[in-house]
């Protein structure tokens, strides 16, 4: 039986109490699977505090099309009550700890290069790659794409100067954070070493990062998962050599699509495994012949894939290697796929299980066949 999303349906979406008044006149309205991007969506600046305020101004692109008249709080109370399902108390207080934290870091901070911390598109990317995001034609981004391995995708993207420029501000960070005896959180579960940029004041650059220059090329290569609908990001630069990690386990990113890319320094080893794409059923299913790819880093160049990619890397055997990461996610997304049980679009494990149950069906039908045609020539 094929799912709600593959008849392109919109999806049930409950809403919890409140005060009735959203959710009593909604209650039996359905987002939208596909945003509506024709809808200039409104600020919630002001009034979003335990969520992003794009993540509001994304999920507005999904509302039905008989809300697009009601007033802002109306409808910041009724995405408010959808998103609550998915924040628990103890999730909102941890989120209000970490913003007092983040407050204090910034407060503490001096960057040593403050220009980074503002898009400057002709200091920051090569030539190429502005022009094709500039562009924001899918002719224009395939043409400084190269795709090595089905959904992954690599490119030239940043200037030498920008990345060197990081590197200093990483190195900073380190110090500044070692003189002053401050306990920083680490990237991500994983990596032990680097720092989340979002918590040095980076958040508003790595904003417009993914909304200016990673959009326009997710909408093209990763529609299936929230490409066209990206709205919150978690950045981070890691670190890899002697007294740092060495390696990083087979996983998955808690991402979307993810940017990765090599700011430097010199180093040997450090190469991406990738293993196929998998939903969360089929995480740790075996790997085909055709899923295996290698890549090795070269700095300033990026390389894209989906969140979902099984993905590890090698050990740097000598020198010293900082990435830069940012997780692209789409909160719209996330919910939509709750609704989902297969996901044969991306997911490589589903794919095959598909392509079975339609070869069986073809198998039996012929079989049917067959019986029928033997009967009536007996």
């Amino acid at each position: 039986m094929e799912s709600a999303i593959e008849r392109n349906e919109e999806l049930p979406l409950a809403t919890s109490a409140g005060n009735g008044t959203v959710s009593s006149r909604f209650v039996d309205r359905r987002l939208r699977i596909s945003p509506n991007m024709e809808r200039r969506p409104e600020r919630y600046d002001d009034l979003a505090d335990d969520v992003e305020a794009a993540v509001f101004s994304s999920l507005e692109r999904h509302l039905p099309p008989t809300m697009a008249e009601l007033s802002r709080d109306a409808k910041f109370q009724y995405m408010s009550e959808v998103l609550a399902r998915y924040l628990p108390e103890g999730e909102r207080t941890k989120i209000q700890k970490h913003k007092e934290y983040r407050h204090k870091i910034i407060s503490l901070y001096k960057p040593l290069h403050r220009d980074l911390f503002t898009i400057n598109p002709a200091a920051f990317f090569l030539p190429s790659f502005l022009k094709a995001t500039s562009d924001n034609t899918e002719e224009s981004i395939r043409s400084i794409m190269s795709e090595p391995s089905p959904g992954i995708f690599t490119f030239p993207m940043l200037q030498p100067s920008f990345c060197q420029m990081l590197l200093e501000e990483v190195e900073n960070i380190e110090n500044s954070v070692r003189l002053r005896n401050i306990k920083i959180m680490k990237p991500n579960t994983m990596n032990k070493y680097g720092a989340v940029l979002d918590d040095f004041g980076f958040d508003a650059m790595l904003t417009k990062l993914m909304e200016d220059f990673i959009c326009p090329i997710s909408k093209v290569f990763y529609p299936e998962v929230g490409g066209t609908a990206l709205d919150t990001h978690h950045g981070f630069v890691v670190e890899y050599g002697k007294d740092r990690d060495l390696d990083l386990g087979f996983h998955v990113d808690d991402s979307e699509v993810t940017l990765n890319v090599c700011l430097g320094k010199q180093f040997s080893g450090g190469e991406l495994f990738f293993r196929g794409v998998r939903c969360e059923k089929h995480v740790n299913s075996d790997t085909l012949p055709e899923e295996i790819f290698d890549y090795n880093h070269v700095p300033g160049q990026a390389v894209l894939h989906r969140g979902r990619h099984r993905h590890g890397a090698r050990a740097t055997t000598a020198g010293h290697r900082i990435n830069l990461l940012l997780w692209c996610r789409s909160s719209a997304f996330r919910e939509l796929r709750k609704y989902q049980k297969d996901f044969a679009c991306w997911c490589g494990e589903c794919q095959r299980e598909k392509m079975e149950r339609q070869r069986q069906s073809i198998a039996a039908t012929k079989m049917t066949f067959l019986r029928t045609a033997t009967g009536s020539v007996i």
